[in-house]
């Protein structure tokens, strides 16, 4: 008697995402939660100063000088995308010449994205010390408004100072290592995950702090 056999179809194998990257957005989405609390502290004693009478000294802020920051931290995150699909094309280094872009690698990419970051904690350095500290005495324990202003827009530029630094830790790992590896490409990416993340954040923060105020 035969024996009927089934045929069994091989799976093929799926594009699964890198853990690395989706234990990133998990963290990711536990920081947005922490600036959300940020946001509704913010509201919650901008309404109690206002319903007492005093005066919310928002418009006392630098907005010229924020609107560049802001700007230029808008830019990073081009920079930053950029030097994304350099590295998916598997190009860690400049082809042709520096003053060229479009042969530009990861590298040259997230340095200038880098570079765009620290002037944006510079100016926002700038800001607490010659604006708020010395124009306008404002500390973090004068005043209610300056203790949520240096809250929000503090921790937003450690966030920044973090990315910096995970620029400055991938870029060391690009010039250690003797050959391309699937590891580095999944590492540029989640620091654009992080570094687009700041971005975000900070135009709520932008918007909150210096239009609406």
């Amino acid at each position: 008697m035969a024996t009927a056999t089934a045929e069994v179809t091989p799976r093929t194998p799926t594009n699964r995402p890198s853990l690395v990257s989706v234990g990133t957005i998990v963290w990711l989405s536990s920081e947005l939660m922490f600036f959300a609390a940020l946001f509704a502290m913010y509201f919650t004693i901008r309404s109690v100063e206002k319903g007492l009478g005093n005066r919310w000294p928002g418009a006392d802020l630098d907005l010229k000088l924020a609107t560049a920051n802001t700007i230029v931290l808008l830019l990073s995150s081009v920079t930053c995308q950029m030097g994304v699909f350099a590295v998916e094309r598997g190009q860690i280094r400049r082809v042709g010449s520096i003053f060229n872009p479009a042969r530009w690698g990861l590298r040259e990419w997230y340095v200038l994205t880098f570079l765009m970051g620290l002037y944006f904690d510079c100016g926002q350095g700038y800001e607490y010390i010659f604006d708020m500290i010395r124009r306008q005495h404002v500390t973090l324990s004068s005043s209610p408004y300056g203790s949520v202003f240096y809250l929000t827009t503090g921790f937003h530029g450690l966030h920044v100072a973090g990315g910096l630094v995970a620029f400055l830790f991938l870029l060391g790992r690009t010039y250690a290592a003797k050959r391309f590896t699937r590891e580095q490409q999944v590492s540029a990416i989640v620091v654009s995950y992080y570094w687009h993340f700041v971005d975000v954040v900070w135009i709520g923060l932008f918007t909150t702090i210096y239009l609406i105020h």
